[in-house]
């Protein structure tokens, strides 16, 4: 579990399915409303007040992003407190009022700490891909962006799962983030052009 601040208000928290299995949570249990979801999020609460100092009481939005093959993004922003135009009676700290939204991506990105490994990773790529895919620049990180549509089968995507993990790690950072903050470096077909330029 990785927890990094987006803002006064706002934390990033990354489960690998390994986090999951830990706790013996399914991929599909994160939609489900279940006692161990709730000890999950509570035990995400915990670690962001550990290492953050963030405090959640009261209305809590809560995004779920689903990454393929590498784990989730959970996005949790505070709300304003109500307490004090509320009776200390009727409001418990431990109660979380949480407005939920659910997002599944089947989209692929991956990071690169150098551009040699990005180089690299694109050749043994473009063995079973021949089209598609974006890099961006972000962060001092090297992203390639692979959509869904990229990817038509399940072989395929699994393949290329497998390759892209030698050479880089799984992002945590949305396509969304990147296309706002990031720089695109090359906007279609990249890894192809990146394989031409690049013996």
């Amino acid at each position: 579990m990785r927890v990094e601040r987006l803002g006064q208000d706002k934390i990033r928290i990354f489960l690998t399915f390994d986090d999951l299995h830990e706790r013996g949570i399914e991929k599909e249990d994160i939609w489900r409303d279940i006692p161990k979801v709730h000890d999950l999020f509570n035990d995400m609460m915990e670690h962001a007040y550990e290492e953050l100092g963030f405090e959640v009481i009261g209305p809590v939005a809560v995004e779920v992003f689903a990454l393929p093959a590498q784990g989730m993004v959970v996005i949790v922003t505070r709300g304003r407190s109500q307490t004090s135009f509320m009776d200390d009676n009727e409001y418990d700290d431990d109660i979380y009022e949480m407005e939920v939204t659910l997002e599944e991506s089947d989209d692929v990105i991956y990071y690169f700490q150098d551009f040699e490994y990005l180089i690299d990773a694109c050749h043994r790529v473009r063995e079973v891909l021949t089209e598609g895919g974006k890099i961006y620049g972000y962060n001092e990180r090297y992203y390639l962006v692979l959509d869904e549509l990229d990817l038509e089968n399940q072989s395929l995507y699994n393949t290329v799962i497998a390759l892209l993990s030698e050479y880089g790690e799984a992002s945590t950072v949305t396509k969304y983030v990147l296309a706002e903050y990031g720089k695109l470096v090359i906007g279609e077909n990249a890894v192809e052009q990146l394989c031409e330029h690049f013996e």
